[in-house]
């Protein structure tokens, strides 16, 4: 199978799906694999290095598309790249559709078969939102850190525990992955943690991360009033492949003190609070309310060689499974379509 790589067009994206390693595996089972030029080079991965691999490499962005049948990338197709696909194409990469009705649209009129790495779904786990769910957790509280200093707009508040001085309070809106590890970092950064999961048997698990970390049920009279006190909110609530459910309105977000920070992982869902729409990392932070919003898109992208060498190690068994000429038999991928022949396919899709 006549296997292509991308480079991503999303603003800073600097992942790339698969690194040399993981494309020498797919030449080694037979594939034909062709790169797009500089599409590893933010990531630190050369066309040297793919050529090395068993890859070709291709500068002509029309000629890349026609020939291939698997379209293996990181972030959803961008508007530009929209007149490339076609009908022969399996595309294989985050899409998030719920939460993008134009893309959505133009996936089902360009008629060709899309895969979202999100829906995949094995023995209860998401294999492959998983590694970059843990990054995005890190990257929250990272841009939450400096964002809460004085000069960046903030309160002036360190999340650092400090002798003497009074905790930083966060609040974190999920406890999956990605809220699970946002959680963590700030707790062993000293910070007090609360985090609302809406499953009572998650609630001990996370407790157990760390002494810093109060799990808190889900029920809004029981978390809604911490936000008046709360100096980073994060929001990481996960209902897969659906939009995500608006848990904080603007008259919340007001509660809130002047130079508090948000920072909605679940945007490329559409976002859990009302006052946040997505931004890039260009112009990654706004201002509503008095409080700083956060709203990229794509987090991980901020650490492309990571995020790179976590999403191949984790994308690599399924691209070979989706390669096959049975690939529809594999329960997983097939619950992972999204679009098929002009029609959805996924029922969350249709809500």
């Amino acid at each position: 199978m006549r296997i292509i790589i991308p480079r991503e067009r999303k603003v800073l994206e600097g992942r790339v799906a698969l690194n040399p390693a993981a494309v020498g595996e797919l030449v080694s089972a037979g594939h034909e694999v062709c790169v797009e030029a500089a599409a590893g080079d933010a990531a630190g991965y050369t066309d040297a290095a793919y050529r090395q691999a068993g890859a070709s490499l291709q500068q002509d962005r029309q000629q890349l598309y026609a020939g291939a049948a698997l379209v293996v990338k990181v972030k959803e197709p961008q508007e530009e790249e929209w007149p490339w696909l076609h009908a022969g194409h399996r595309l294989f990469c985050y899409l998030h559709l719920a939460a993008a009705p134009d893309l959505l649209q133009a996936l089902m009129q360009r008629g060709l078969t899309a895969v979202a790495f999100e829906a995949v779904q094995e023995s209860g786990r998401l294999p492959l939102l998983a590694p970059m769910s843990r990054i995005a957790g890190e990257l929250a509280i990272q841009w939450a850190m400096q964002y809460l200093s004085a000069p960046m707009g903030g309160k002036g508040l360190l999340l650092q525990a400090i002798p003497g001085c009074q905790r930083a309070r966060v609040l974190v809106l999920g406890g999956g992955v990605a809220g699970a590890q946002a959680a963590l970092m700030a707790a062993r950064l000293g910070a007090q943690v609360t985090v609302v999961e809406r499953r009572a048997e998650r609630w001990p698990e996370l407790e157990s991360l760390h002494p810093g970390i109060t799990a808190c049920p889900a029920q809004s009279e029981r978390w809604q009033p911490l936000l008046a006190h709360t100096d980073v909110l994060v929001g990481a609530v996960l209902d897969p492949g659906a939009r995500a459910p608006r848990l904080v309105d603007r008259a919340m977000v007001r509660s809130m003190q002047a130079g508090s920070v948000i920072v909605d992982i679940a945007i490329d869902q559409g976002g859990c609070i009302e006052t946040m729409h997505a931004t890039t990392y260009a112009d990654p932070v706004y201002r509503c309310e008095g409080v700083l919003h956060c709203g990229v898109s794509n987090l991980p992208g901020a650490v492309p060689r990571t995020s790179s060498e976590a999403l191949s190690a984790a994308l690599l068994p399924y691209v070979l499974r989706l390669a096959a000429a049975d690939w529809r038999q594999d329960a997983a991928l097939a619950a992972a379509i999204q679009v098929s022949d002009g029609g959805i396919v996924a029922p969350v899709l249709r809500r």
